[in-house]
């Protein structure tokens, strides 16, 4: 943190606190809580197994912050997967880490932009295992978060698409009948806890439906089904949010960028809406006591 201010801002303080009651929010103050201890500067840029390991260190530090009460959230500046393969950590990405560490029986991944909110079923994995995995159970589970998700940003009754897997959403079980075996029962059981959910609707126009103001949130069946549209509106104001939490986690909606690392040149708009979010979230929350991992 050093480095990186005296490069990019000097007038910045970087500040080290051993806990975060001594952190102090007042001019160009930076606090900082070490959560590892390196030698040496890791290489700008490149993979390496200390960065990843640095890198899980201060997630699962902020995670147990959270969970003792002693922070208000959490937001993620984004993270190299092949860096944490390298340091020998067989997480995929963040979400997977706070569902090990996080204190939740059940987690998921929201993005959301100015226009679209949507939970993927499932997340980081092969589309052929996305397939395996999206049974019942993880329909269930991705439509009751996206509808706890839209209720937190304040949405009363969010009404809840769900995209079908195959072209067409099956087309009838021309396509594939998944649609037929597994969504839409889900959407029927959800729909019987009291939940606004419809579908399942083709993958290929339900996302310019959610534009259009039809519904509020869209269930994707996998990752690139739902990360695609909102990413392509631009990343400048997308943002993750974990959903399931006993604590509030957003990040921004893009990757590490290692060709512009170092340089100044990132812009910050997707990790100030972010913080923007996790306020929204924060205030949402009813008042929980800190709970002890």
């Amino acid at each position: 943190m050093d480095h990186a201010a005296a490069t990019l801002d000097p007038g910045i303080e970087v500040r080290r606190i051993a806990t975060a009651d001594e952190a102090r929010f007042e001019g160009n103050c930076l606090n900082v809580l070490a959560s590892s201890q390196l030698t040496s500067l890791p290489a700008l840029g490149q993979v390496s197994a200390t960065s990843g390991r640095a890198a899980y260190d201060a997630i699962v530090t902020a995670i147990r912050l959270a969970r003792e009460g002693s922070i208000g959230g959490i937001v993620t500046a984004p993270i190299h997967k092949e860096a944490l393969s390298a340091a020998g950590l067989k997480y995929p990405g963040h979400t997977e880490i706070l569902a090990d560490h996080g204190g939740a029986p059940k987690v998921a991944m929201m993005l959301a932009n100015t226009e679209i909110r949507t939970v993927p079923v499932t997340i980081h994995c092969s589309l052929a295992e996305a397939i395996r995995r999206g049974d019942f159970a993880a329909q269930m589970d991705a439509i009751r978060l996206a509808d706890a998700g839209a209720k937190a940003l304040g949405i009363a009754r969010p009404r809840v698409a769900v995209a079908g897997l195959n072209p067409h959403a099956g087309e009838g079980g021309l396509f594939g009948d998944e649609e037929i075996r597994v969504i839409r029962p889900a959407i029927e059981a959800a729909r019987a806890e009291g939940i606004d959910a419809s579908g399942p609707w083709p993958g290929d126009t339900v996302f310019m439906q959610a534009r259009q103001g039809r519904f509020d949130i869209v269930v994707a069946q996998y990752h690139d089904q739902g990360l695609i549209p909102v990413n392509y509106m631009g990343l400048d104001h997308g943002v993750n949010v974990t959903l399931g939490l006993p604590f509030v986690r957003t990040s921004p909606d893009h990757g590490t960028a290692f060709d512009i690392a170092g340089t100044g040149k990132a812009d910050p708009s997707s990790i100030e809406t972010a913080f923007d979010y996790a306020l929204r979230l924060k205030a949402a929350l009813p008042h929980q006591k800190a709970e002890t991992p």
